[in-house]
């Protein structure tokens, strides 16, 4: 019974914490569009590229057709002209002319993080003053600019950013992953700034001040690291700028992904996320609100009448609070009949806590990487 009462202890603090996620969330202007202002500044994107497939080329050209009335840059990076990404972006440069917009070669290999190499040789071409670094599977609404850039007219804020979703989970393996990207990471975030200013970035999408990225020592700062976006959001909040979150919600769109290759994601995320902060992430187990009340359930063999009582409402709570941060963040891809999804991915996700102390090796773009302590990338 002394267990029973402590896992059943357990249940009730990660409800009350699940609880805690959904009240922020419910209170975040999520999607809301302030009015945008004449006269914006000028801006730059800078694109690091490998590969394509069938979404990239409605990602790309999303950031080409963005409405602005300041000065726009789009820069594409590939580490060869070999690269299958590149007759995508000829294409896209014919179709868009009027746009300030090029493909470079990144062929210097400055650090164990590829992308960041790219980055550092694109911003050398970067006409402005405000610096967007985006994924290559990243689809943004037309607006984007305008609401990143209104963001920044405090001169304090160093850097803006923006919650993203799983916009195509077109197999079992991404709809459970949903479930993580959709339903939770997002009010996860928020009751980390309810506890402390945003000290770290979302990598989907990041606008960051020139100056701010110069006094951070540049991407040249961040190329043996492999969380980057978080990286950079650590150094400019430890400069003494606020990093802001837009309400904008953009578009992850991924190619079909089984079972295998979403594990090795989210375990590269949750190694990453223990090098980097380690204590937070060994205390986010307390807020698995499936793992706990089915413990106590298991461990109450011959009371299990009278803990279901409190069991079964607390999963009710739990799965009803991730629909509803589903349905907010990305009513077009939630689908009531992938609640189920939700306690297995509470179950995975306890499994995969536990799989991220038991080694520090990451596969990121088929390279095998050691993870060291504060995230630094060492290739196996």
């Amino acid at each position: 019974m002394v267990i029973v009462l402590i896992l059943l202890g357990l249940a009730v603090l990660s409800a009350g914490l699940q609880i805690w996620q959904w009240r922020g969330a419910s209170r975040f202007p999520l999607h809301e569009r302030p009015p945008a202002k004449r006269g914006e500044p000028g801006i730059t994107f800078l694109k690091p590229l490998k590969g394509a497939d069938a979404e990239t080329l409605a990602c790309l050209e999303s950031w080409l057709t963005q409405k602005t009335s300041g000065a726009l840059q789009v820069i594409f990076g590939v580490a060869s002209m070999e690269d299958p990404v590149v007759p995508v972006v000829r294409g896209l440069l014919e179709r868009h002319p009027a746009i300030d917009a090029e493909l470079v070669l990144c062929d210097e290999v400055l650090g164990a993080n590829s992308k960041v190499s790219k980055l550092v040789q694109l911003a050398r071409r970067a006409k402005h003053d405000v610096i967007v670094v985006s994924d290559a599977d990243v689809f943004v609404p037309g607006d984007l600019t305008s609401q990143l850039l209104a963001k920044m007219q405090d001169p304090l804020v160093g850097l803006v950013n923006c919650f993203y979703r799983l916009a195509n989970p077109t197999t079992t393996a991404m709809r459970w992953e949903a479930v993580a990207i959709n339903a939770d990471f997002w009010s996860q975030v928020l009751q980390s700034t309810a506890l402390k200013p945003m000290d770290f970035a979302l990598g989907a999408v990041m606008a960051v001040r020139r100056d701010a990225l110069t006094q951070i020592g540049g991407f040249e700062s961040l190329v043996n690291h492999l969380a980057d976006d978080y990286q950079l959001g650590h150094r400019v909040s430890a400069k003494g700028y606020r990093i802001e979150l837009s309400p904008v919600v953009v578009e992850c769109r991924e190619y079909p992904q089984g079972w295998k290759q979403v594990w090795s994601h989210q375990l590269r995320w949750a190694r990453t996320i223990r090098a980097c902060q380690p204590a937070p992430f060994f205390a986010s187990i307390l807020s698995n609100a499936s793992l706990w009340p089915l413990l106590a359930w298991a461990a109450s063999v011959r009371t299990s009448l009278s803990v279901v009582g409190l069991v079964v409402p607390l999963l009710v709570l739990r799965i009803s609070a991730a629909a509803s941060m589903h349905r907010r963040l990305s009513p077009e891809t939630f689908r009531w009949c992938d609640l189920w999804l939700v306690p297995v991915k509470d179950l995975l996700n306890a499994a995969i806590w536990l799989a991220a102390f038991t080694g520090s090796h990451v596969v990121w773009r088929g390279v095998k990487y050691r993870v060291m302590k504060g995230g630094e990338l060492v290739r196996v």
